[in-house]
C-alpha cells in the first residue's frame, strides 16, 4: 500500500506530492513547488514528524512552479532528480522564463537525471512508469503507479481540463495526442493527481472533459437556411 500527502504550494495551487509504502521511511516527492521558507519548513516539517527520508525527486516537467523547492531539498539532502531531458532548459531557466525579469538573479542549475517514456523509475520502493506526454512542455511526462492504479499527471491532465499549449515549446496536437494515445487506454479506475486542482480519474475526465470529447460535425443533409438557422457566408 502506498501512502500520499499532498501539499499545494506557491502563488499557482502546485500540487506537491509525497509517497511512501507503508512501514516504508524511504519516500519519493514530486514536483516539489516550494516557493517560500514558510512553504519550505510545512514539507520539512512533515518528513520529520512522519520520520520520512527523501530517496527522489521526481519532475512532471520543467516549468518553475514545479522545480522551485528542488534546491532547499538537495540543501538538506543530495537526492536524483528526475527529469525528462527536453525540459531542462526550462528547468535551468526558473521563474525567469516567464517573468522576463532581467533583474532576477540566476541560480545555478541544479543536476538532474534523466528520464524517458517507456523506462520504469523505482524510488523508494515504488515503481514509476514513465509516460511521454509532451505539448504542455517538449518534456513532459506522467508517472504511473500500476499497482495502485496511480497516475501522477503534471500539467498535461486536470479535472475537466488540459494543460495550456501557448507558452513556448507547447503544442495543443501533441498534447492532445499525448492523452489521447497515452493516457485515456489506462483503467477508468486510474486515479488521477493533476499537477494543479482537485484529484480526479481516468474515467471521468473520458467521459466528462470537454477538451477530450469530440466535436459533432453538422449533418451534412440538413438545410440550414429553410430550418430558420442562417449563416453569413
Amino acid at each position: 500500500m502506498i501512502n500520499i500527502k499532498l501539499f499545494h504550494f506557491n502563488e499557482l495551487g502546485t500540487c506537491c506530492s509525497v509517497l511512501w509504502k507503508e512501514g516504508n521511511t524511504r519516500c519519493a516527492i514530486v514536483d516539489p513547488g516550494m516557493s517560500d521558507e514558510e512553504e519550505c519548513r510545512q514539507l520539512f516539517g512533515y518528513l520529520e514528524e512522519n520520520a520520512l527520508d527523501p530517496e527522489g525527486i521526481l519532475l512532471t516537467h520543467g516549468h518553475f512552479d514545479h522545480t522551485w523547492g528542488v534546491r532547499a531539498l538537495l540543501a538538506r539532502k543530495a537526492v536524483p532528480v528526475y527529469l525528462d531531458p527536453a525540459d531542462k532548459d526550462l528547468a535551468d531557466l526558473g521563474i525567469r522564463y516567464f517573468y522576463k525579469k532581467p533583474a532576477t538573479p540566476k541560480e545555478p542549475p541544479f543536476p538532474t537525471v534523466d528520464v524517458h517514456g517507456g523506462e520504469v523509475l523505482t524510488v523508494a520502493g515504488i515503481p514509476f512508469q514513465v509516460i511521454s506526454t509532451p505539448g504542455h512542455t517538449p518534456g513532459g511526462v506522467c508517472y504511473y503507479c500500476e499497482e495502485e492504479k496511480l497516475l501522477l499527471s503534471g500539467d498535461t491532465l486536470f479535472a475537466g481540463s488540459i494543460g495550456r499549449s501557448d507558452f513556448p515549446g507547447g503544442d495543443y496536437d501533441s498534447l492532445i495526442k499525448s492523452i489521447m494515445d497515452r493516457l485515456m487506454g489506462l483503467p477508468a479506475d486510474v486515479d488521477v493527481i493533476p499537477g494543479h486542482g482537485p484529484r480526479t480519474t481516468i474515467g471521468r475526465e473520458a467521459m466528462t472533459n470537454p477538451f477530450l470529447i469530440p466535436f459533432n460535425e453538422p449533418d451534412e443533409g440538413i438545410d440550414w437556411d429553410r430550418d430558420g438557422i442562417t449563416f453569413e457566408r
